[in-house]
């Protein structure tokens, strides 16, 4: 008596299921990263809010720090 091997029709699948994104999921990532790019090159822009400078001087020492 011989035994049997179970042989797979065809190979498994390597990628699994549909792995298509959404426009949105390219799209909106890409824009947040442009809008933040241009408040670091033009931060003359980015108007500081009325009553919190400790962020306002976190902000420009940040900035400071990049420039050098």
């Amino acid at each position: 008596m011989s035994a049997r091997t179970h042989t797979r029709p065809h190979p498994a699948p390597r990628g699994g299921a549909d792995t298509r994104l959404p426009w949105w999921a390219l799209a909106l990532p890409t824009l947040a990263f442009v809008a933040l790019l241009t408040l670091i090159l033009n931060p003359a822009d980015a108007h500081a809010t009325v009553g919190e400078p400790a962020l306002t001087h976190l902000v420009e020492r940040a900035q400071q720090l990049i420039a050098r």
